[in-house]
């Protein structure tokens, strides 16, 4: 079977010609011309099967030949806001992960004790769109710029919401089997705070506007992996 090669344009139903990026990869990489197959991929829930009609030295034109509308691969939508490392090799790292695994929208909090409260969202966006194309997602998650923590838990959000923290002294359960619990609610948001913990008393906030006190297991993670691990069992609970 011949290998299906796919391209991020979004939009793409109304485009003509691949972005810069990618007419470069097609051009100079792969190699390819007019009258070659391509897949297209917009972001937003739909897959289109194109050819070639210009291959030139800059520019890629294509021609769309069927528009192949997917299907979500899980139910709601899956919220992670987690405070930058101050590694960023370690968020470039779970951007790409989460986006494999399959979440649907990332905020990025600044917090009591964040070490990092910049982050450089035009290249995490770039590694969001490699992993999107990487594996076949329809959707590609949102990114959203830094914002306060306190400003963050104050804003409305519908479904379920929970805070993941170390205290002892909240009272915690455990966010898989909460996910796991039958709910209408499908839409999932999770708080991750920094390399410290969130303060006492951002989980106390929290707590007070309608975030659920969690743990996510019995082993104390990293930033990331904390991350990674509650995308995972949101996918876990909610997978078609």
């Amino acid at each position: 079977m011949k290998e299906r090669r796919y391209f991020f344009v979004p939009d793409a139903a109304h485009q003509k010609e691949l972005p810069p990026d990618e007419a470069m990869h097609a051009m100079r990489v792969l190699r390819l011309k007019g009258g070659d197959e391509i897949f297209l991929m917009d972001g937003e829930g739909s897959f289109f099967r194109a050819e070639i009609t210009v291959a030139a030295t800059h520019h890629c034109y294509y021609e769309i030949q069927e528009q192949l509308p997917q299907q979500p691969q899980w139910e709601g939508h899956f919220h992670l806001a987690i405070a930058p490392t101050k590694m960023m090799e370690r968020m470039e790292w779970l951007m790409e992960k989460v986006t494999e695994v399959g979440v649907d929208e990332v905020s990025f909090l600044n917090c009591a004790f964040s070490e990092r409260r910049i982050v450089k969202k035009p290249r995490l966006d770039r590694i969001v769109i490699s992993a999107v194309k990487q594996s076949h997602k329809a959707w590609k998650p949102v990114l959203h710029e830094t914002e306060d923590f306190r400003t963050f838990v104050s804003q409305p959000r519908n479904g379920r919401k929970y805070i993941a923290h170390c205290y002892d002294e909240v009272p915690r359960t455990n966010l898989f089997d909460e996910l796991c619990k039958p709910s209408e609610e499908k839409d999932i948001t999770v708080l991750i705070g920094p390399e410290g913990d969130f303060s006492i008393d951002e989980v106390k906030l929290a707590v007070a506007n309608g975030y659920q006190s969690v743990d996510l297991g019995r082993s104390r993670l990293r930033t990331e992996t904390a991350g990674l691990a509650a995308v995972m069992m949101m996918q876990l609970a909610l997978q078609r």
